[in-house]
């Protein structure tokens, strides 16, 4: 549950930037603060040596995202947009990390 809100959150945020304005500061750290989350679950459930391949494979890609989240934090704390194929980069290896994971519900 804590990704599905990382996801949708993320998807406000990247309209903004996409649009050429700033995203709501006050929502960023909560995306942030959920991603983190998210990922301590996945690295506990990883730990415990039930997990599938393919959680690990999503947890690469959403280090990945994470990864871009931290750079696009840096331009907002510069008062500068972060250019689109950040946001656009950022936002398809968290869809990719967050659907290799959803594939595991699949039967």
């Amino acid at each position: 549950m804590a990704l599905l809100c990382t996801a949708l959150l993320g998807i406000v945020l990247a309209a903004y930037v996409l649009r050429g304005k700033f995203a709501p500061w006050t929502l960023s750290p909560l995306h942030a603060l959920l991603g983190v989350i998210s990922l301590a679950l996945l690295v506990a459930m990883l730990l415990e040596g039930a997990a599938p391949t393919r959680a690990l494979y999503a947890l690469i890609l959403l280090l990945v995202a994470a990864g871009g989240g931290l750079l696009l934090v840096s331009y907002h704390l510069r008062n500068r947009l972060p250019p689109r194929i950040i946001v656009i980069a950022h936002a398809g290896c968290a869809v990719a990390g967050f659907l290799t994971l959803a594939s595991l519900l699949l039967p």
